[in-house]
């Protein structure tokens, strides 16, 4: 139930961006506002994911979900009767706000009902909703085009969350444990604004860039980056204050596996993120696609992201950080094979070509994104779950803030050096996507020998020859 209310809200990333053209003509929109429809619903997203998190551990997370839940049904529904561009827009920022409220409460919840085996199982149908949802989002809304053929068509992308979300609210209402929330918390707002601030100079440039954001927005990164370093001295005041901080700086430093884990996954939703962009202007504007037939070139990915991740839930316990390397290979090779089977291939077998090597490049993302989620948040204590996963959900929306700025970016920069080489943009853009998932095979890489060092030698040097120690021996 709570999977299928974050499936909504992540799909709803993707989904929009195949009807863009139908609501650009049906609401007689100009170009830069019809992008706020997408990237309006990116930024408030990711704005409030930390302060969802920690109202979520401070007031309830059942409390918090159901009323996000509502909000989001609500903000659906208004967005599929907007009359107008403005009213639309509107509509999509407070959508956007309900789920960066949702996002949070789900990785919390697991943390609170799940121990051992049964958490990892949970992580890994939890990963399989975030990879599937993000993949499939261009297919889903291809077909929903289709079937509601008609120019107010597009309405359906948003109406269809309304039956949909107003299931899992009963459900929400009768299966979601009532755990009551502690007393004598209170809200960092000094952290909520230095952090809110930081996020959004940070992302405003990048969900702008097609209009030229980053060229004109560029000093904003440095406002974001002063920001967000404002914000980790006042977090470590307020902990050595003794008071609660919007985000304990512990996680970072004191959790294991937190911080890799968060590099991870910023770094692959850099590619990840992309990558999708890129595939749809190529099969589309390239090769001719439909909206359809284009979601439908790239299922293979969804396809094999959805059996690993299952099956990677199970195996997290066992094999550890090695399931995340592993997994970063196989879409590193995934994703290289598909370029260049795009761009060497003969023009009739590319498609065919690149879909072996996409379903591989799938099969490695499922073992990415849950056993990641699972290694992140496994040592986290449940009264940070929430303000935890709200952080590491930030560094994968930031992550692709960046990827969906700068991989469409460099397509249409190759695409403008020579005579509109379509099969060499694509493979060039997708080819530059690799680049941060091999970062973050680095650091999964390290984060792992690191861990197979702490077991060979448990112990710290100095207390190797110390009497109790010895006494154990």
């Amino acid at each position: 139930m709570t999977l299928v209310a974050g499936f909504m809200s992540l799909l709803d990333v993707t989904i929009v961006a195949v009807a863009l053209p139908s609501m650009q003509r049906d609401l007689h929109a100009s170009a830069p506002a019809i992008q706020w429809v997408v990237s309006g619903y990116a930024l408030t997203f990711a704005l409030v994911l930390v302060t969802a998190g920690r109202l979520g551990d401070a007031i309830g997370r059942r409390r918090i979900f159901l009323l996000a839940l509502t909000g989001f049904v609500v903000c659906s529904a208004a967005a599929g009767a907007a009359p107008s561009i403005e009213l639309l827009v509107v509509a999509r920022l407070a959508q956007g706000v309900a789920a960066g409220c949702l996002a949070p409460q789900n990785s919390a919840l697991i943390q609170q009902m799940f121990r051992g085996a049964e958490r990892g199982r949970a992580f890994g149908l939890f990963g399989a909703t975030v990879g599937i949802s993000s993949a499939v989002g261009p297919v889903v809304g291809g077909l929903i085009l289709m079937l509601a053929d008609g120019p107010q068509g597009w309405r359906w992308i948003f109406y269809v969350n309304v039956p949909v979300g107003a299931l899992a609210l009963v459900l929400g209402l009768r299966l979601l444990p009532r755990i009551a929330p502690r007393r004598g918390e209170h809200l960092d707002l000094a952290g909520v604004a230095l952090l809110g601030c930081g996020v959004l100079a940070v992302m405003l440039p990048l969900v702008l860039a097609e209009s030229g954001g980053v060229r004109r927005l560029w000093w904003l990164f440095l406002a974001g980056a002063a920001l967000l370093g404002a914000f980790a001295r006042w977090e470590r005041r307020v902990a050595a204050r003794g008071r609660q901080p919007l985000l304990d700086p512990q996680l970072v430093t004191g959790t294991r596996g937190y911080a890799a884990g968060a590099a991870i996954a910023t770094l692959y939703f850099v590619g990840f993120s992309g990558v999708w962009l890129v595939f749809a202007l190529y099969f589309q504007n390239g090769e001719g696609f439909s909206p359809l037939r284009s979601g439908l070139a790239v299922t293979p990915f969804a396809i094999g992201s959805a059996l690993a991740a299952v099956v990677a839930g199970r195996l997290v316990e066992r094999l550890g950080r090695l399931l995340t390397v592993c997994g970063l290979a196989a879409v590193a090779v995934g994703l290289g094979g598909a370029a260049l089977s795009l761009r060497f291939a003969p023009a009739g077998l590319a498609v065919w070509l690149a879909a072996p090597a996409l379903f591989v490049g799938g099969l490695g993302s499922g073992c990415v994104i849950s056993p990641n989620v699972t290694m992140t948040l496994r040592d986290v204590p449940v009264r940070m779950a929430g303000a935890a996963g709200g952080a590491l959900q930030t560094g994968q929306r930031l992550g692709g803030a960046v990827g969906t700025a700068a991989l469409p970016g460099l397509f249409y920069l190759v695409l403008s050096a020579g005579p509109h080489d379509y099969r060499s943009a694509v493979a060039v853009a997708v080819g530059c996507g690799i680049a941060p998932v091999l970062g973050a095979l680095g650091v999964g890489a390290h984060d792992w020998l690191r861990d197979r060092r702490a077991r060979r030698d448990p112990c710290p040097p100095e207390l190797s020859h110390s009497p109790v120690h010895a006494s154990h021996g």
